[in-house]
């Protein structure tokens, strides 16, 4: 139980900080500063919570990693789902401290829906979407492994190495999808979104789970195929 506690806890610091920064810098084309700062968020997120809670749970906050971890062997069908949704619930209460912020008025939500993520940087292709969050998704997911093989210890500095790798992928995909990478991530910003009247979001979630869940999946088969 402490390790789905951790990643509810994990999963909302990531929602909060990340989705949180993105509402209030924005992320539009002309704010490249509203970029790196979103990205530099979702980043530092996963350096600090690795460093928290990476010895407990091992850190996923992100139904992604965690399929990539059972894929590879590192966690039974049990905890798959005992991680998955303990990372939907921290997903949520991380999107409800954002609303219970922003409800008052004092503060403009610069994303017009809670960060969610969406396809405007596509011009609207599903298709360009999915392959945009599959790619990342497989850069971030092959990082991981790779840093936490058992084979190839890369030590203290592997909570690092992962949050710069995250937030590299937010540099390269926040204008095109805003980055998802984390299914988690996407699912509560939308139905928040929607919930404030803002349904576009839910139109194309299925981008946003099915993209990183095949990333992960893939990333997941060619690293344990190289690992032999």
């Amino acid at each position: 139980m402490k390790k789905y506690i951790a990643e509810v806890i994990g999963t909302c610091v990531l929602v909060f900080m990340g989705c949180g920064t993105a509402m209030l810098v924005g992320c539009d084309a002309s704010n490249g500063s509203g970029y790196l700062l979103t990205a530099l968020a979702f980043g530092l997120s996963i350096v600090a919570e690795a460093y928290c809670i990476g010895n407990i749970s091992g850190c996923h906050v992100n139904p992604a990693v965690s399929l990539a971890v059972f894929i590879k062997g590192g966690i039974d069908a049990k905890d798959l789902i005992g991680y998955i949704v303990s990372q939907v619930i921290g997903a949520f209460i991380g999107t409800m401290l954002l609303a219970v912020i922003f409800a008052s008025g004092n503060v403009t939500d610069m994303t017009g829906g809670f960060g969610a993520n969406g396809l405007a940087g596509v011009n609207g292709s599903p298709i360009a979407g999915l392959v945009v969050e599959i790619v990342l998704t497989f850069i971030f997911v092959m990082t991981i492994l790779g840093v936490t093989s058992e084979k190839f210890s890369h030590g203290s500095f592997g909570g690092l190495v992962i949050g710069l790798t995250l937030t590299f992928v937010h540099i390269f995909g926040i204008g095109l999808t805003g980055t998802s990478v984390n299914p988690a991530r996407s699912l509560a910003p939308a139905v928040f979104a929607a919930m404030g009247g803002n349904a576009a979001p839910m139109a194309s979630l299925w981008v946003f789970i099915a993209g990183p869940l095949v990333g992960a999946a893939l990333a997941a088969c060619i690293y344990k195929a190289l690992e032999r």
